[in-house]
């Protein structure tokens, strides 16, 4: 390795070619991040030259490693780290030398040409003319803009952000040499200030030497490339094949993975990466039957190709082919309309209760190396999983450690032939007396729905899909003999109340005046109870929303098309009571127990010895230790009538109002209501929001709760404690209000 420091006429001057290699990233760099202020740096050293001829500005470092080539031909060097800059350099360089033309500036231009064109007597290849050969997506674009003619037609080339950077710097230097008294003297310093007086660290590679090792150390730190950015680079730099081999193969086996669908940065808890990366960390926990962080990703992979010996060549294969069932699943589960598969919809189910933890296992599961699963034993698989995740739900069983429960659940069936694999899931699942794994039965489900406030009670999307289940058993999906009307629509319908809040208004009674307070607060429980819940699919005007029952049957009979609201208005059409709404909780309660079953006669037992210590309280100071809040992140007042009302976060995780600190969310904002101009209760972390990303702290204590695997229950946090109930009863009101209603 030989570090050196050169400027763009010593990289550039000698015949040469800087080959980027075909997996390295396109060309990114954008105006206003690089090409800006890079002219404006280059602006400031032309103004330093002018006083000191010595002036120079460093623009950063590259390293390349030699290639071997046949005699006679050029030395090429392949591009490890630094092609982003290199690149913008020919641009760059490119643009001045069109600009200098065009302004009859003959030999200013003759000085800049040997930078950007290798000498015609080296051409023996193809594109053996230029410096810099960039990687496969740029070249098309990087060879229409480097070969334009003078002066340079923008609108007949090849449309690249490489062109625009070549306009870019071609309108600057254009405007600045305009603006200057004496444009000749600039246009001399100008060139003397790019080609000479900026300053690159070339970190030069022997052809043996570790390159690999030397690229991930340089993204270490900094803006760092993600996790499938790392594993590409290894892969390919350590495929063993020709130059056509390895970009037939990247083509064939990668390049998908960098399209936008699996480029998309998906946020789980409070870790975002690409969904390729998300991918691969669940193929690979898989692959290895071990459960590692997402940050251990690159590390895990580089040990077990090694540890293994696998040949690259047979494993990009297997990863595409893993990408490709992966896709599949999650666009299915992601479609709103029509039939799914039953992985489709398990994956759909199971995801509404933010439960990615079960992809290592469906992802082995669809491996070919499981292809001989009998299809009713992987159906079996998939209703005993998704059973046990939705009545745990239910039950609000804790999270906490399911990771590693699936884990060893996987390599259970790692160990079996496929044909008990079906019988050891369910075994696995009904046996275990602890409760991060046990399987809630059937009174446990029927004891937590019955009577139970479930408006409140669920995250409303939980509480949607459970509706859509209750729908879709009576058309006769996912697993029954379908009707012919198709499924109900997935994530679109609302959740609406047959009798509504909003009772007093339309609702007569016959209660006697001594009688009224009890059961209008009996009534006021009793709405909220499954047996009072439906889905609208079509948004139901608010005035009917609210009538008497009988303008409700009229509107259902003309408009509805949900099986279990006609249920309902066929049993029931001239009244609707607390009587009738909890027989239907019990009815419907018997349907959850069919649609997720558990085996016969089973028993749960959770055991009370084994359950998992809860993470201590999660205060301010502590999300802004762990990075989850920016320190001196600025606050604003979520009720409109205090909308001015600022406030920041300290160090110490104490919440400033006028220079004054708050050690709780709630002091904070009665200090900011001084004038009392906000009439209701003050909820410190619903009253306050992180003023650029608009999530409250409530939302961002929660998603960090997630991230540890705790339920998002009660809070020890003093005066701003909120039961598991209340949270999820502030979380449905919120996604109401931001909805425009339900009912």
């Amino acid at each position: 390795m030989k570090p050196d420091k050169e400027s763009p006429q010593k990289v550039f001057f000698q015949p040469a070619r800087l080959v980027v290699p075909l997996f390295q990233r396109p060309y990114v760099w954008s105006r206003e991040l690089q090409w800006e202020p890079l002219w404006q740096d280059i602006e400031r050293l032309t103004e330093l030259l002018a006083r000191d001829s010595t002036s120079t500005h460093f623009l950063g470092a590259f390293v390349v490693q030699q290639l071997p080539t046949d005699l006679g031909h050029m030395p090429a060097w392949s591009v490890i780290d630094g092609q982003q800059r290199l690149t913008t350099l020919q641009v760059l360089l490119d643009a001045l030398h069109a600009e200098l033309l065009s302004r009859d500036e003959i030999s200013l231009a003759g000085q800049v040409e040997p930078l950007i064109q290798n000498p015609p007597a080296f051409h023996i290849g193809e594109h053996d003319r230029y410096k810099v050969w960039p990687t496969n997506h740029d070249r098309v674009g990087f060879v229409s803009i480097m070969s334009a003619g003078t002066p340079v037609d923008y609108a007949s080339v090849v449309p690249s952000r490489l062109a625009e950077a070549h306009e870019y710097f071609a309108s600057a230097i254009r405007s600045w040499l305009d603006s200057s008294p004496n444009p000749r003297a600039s246009a001399h310093l100008l060139v003397t200030a790019v080609t000479s007086q900026l300053e690159l660290v070339s970190i030069r590679l022997d052809a043996n030497e570790d390159a690999q090792a030397i690229f991930e150390t340089l993204n270490a730190r900094g803006v760092p490339l993600s996790a499938a950015d790392l594993i590409k680079n290894y892969v390919f730099q350590n495929f063993k094949g020709t130059d056509a081999e390895t970009e037939s193969a990247y083509y064939k086996y990668w390049a998908e993975l960098e399209t936008p669908w699996w480029v998309e940065l998906i946020t789980s808890g409070r870790v975002t990466h690409p969904r390729s990366s998300w991918f691969l960390w669940h193929w690979l926990r898989g692959r290895k039957l071990e459960d590692f962080p997402i940050r251990e990703l690159f590390g895990q992979f580089k040990s077990y190709v090694s540890s293994r010996d696998r040949d690259l060549l047979e494993l990009l294969p297997e990863i595409k082919s893993a990408a490709d069932r992966y896709r599949v699943v999650i666009e299915g589960a992601q479609k709103q309309d029509g039939p799914l598969s039953r992985e489709q919809w398990f994956s759909y189910r199971v995801g509404t209760l933010d439960s990615e933890v079960i992809r290592p296992l469906l992802i082995w599961l669809d491996e070919e190396a499981q292809a001989d699963i009998p299809d009713g034993d992987r159906l079996s698989i998939l209703r005993s999983l998704e059973s046990w995740f939705v009545r745990r739900a239910i039950v609000k069983a804790p999270s906490q450690g399911v990771n590693k429960f699936l884990m060893d659940l996987l390599v259970r069936l790692s160990k079996k032939p496929h044909d008990e694999l079906a019988i050891e899931t369910e075994n696995y699942l009904a046996s275990n007396n602890t409760p991060v794994g046990y399987w809630p039965d059937d009174d446990e489900v029927t004891s937590a729905l019955e009577g139970a406030p479930a408006f409140n009670k669920y995250l409303r999307a939980r509480l949607r899909m459970i509706l859509e289940a209750l729908e879709d058993y009576r058309r006769g999906y996912p697993d029954w003999r379908a009707m012919g009307m198709g499924p109900v629509p997935r994530r679109i319908g609302t959740i609406e109340h047959l009798m509504p809040r909003k009772w007093r208004v339309n609702w007569e009674t016959t209660w006697a005046d001594e009688e009224m307070g009890a059961k209008s607060a009996s009534r006021d429980r009793v709405i909220h109870e499954l047996g009072n819940l439906t889905l609208v699919t079509n948004k139901l005007n608010s005035r009917v929303s609210h009538s008497a029952w009988k303008s409700k049957v009229a509107h259902f009979r003309e408009a509805n098309d949900v099986l279990i609201t006609n249920d309902v208005i066929q049993s029931a059409p001239e009244e609707w009571n607390e009587s009738l709404i909890s027989s239907r909780t019990k009815t419907l309660t018997e349907t959850i127990l069919k649609i997720w079953p558990v085996p016969e006669g089973h028993v749960s037992a959770p055991g009370v010895d084994d359950e998992p210590a809860r993470v201590g309280a999660v205060d301010l100071a502590l999300l802004v230790s762990e990075g989850a809040i920016a320190q001196g992140a600025e606050l604003v007042a979520r009720p409109a009538v205090l909308k001015g009302a600022r406030a920041a976060i300290g160090l110490d995780g104490r919440i400033y109002v006028n220079g004054h600190g708050h050690d709780t969310p709630s002091a904070a904002g009665v200090a900011a209501n001084s004038d009392g101009l906000y009439k209701g209760g003050i909820n410190g972390w619903r009253f306050w929001k992180i003023r650029d990303s608009g999530k409250t702290l409530w939302e961002i204590r929660n998603e960090f709760r997630l991230s540890l695997g705790e339920e998002t229950g009660g809070d020890d946090v003093g005066e701003d404690t909120l039961s598991s109930e209340q949270i999820e009863a502030e979380l449905s009101a919120a996604e109401e209000i931001e909805d425009g209603g339900e009912d």
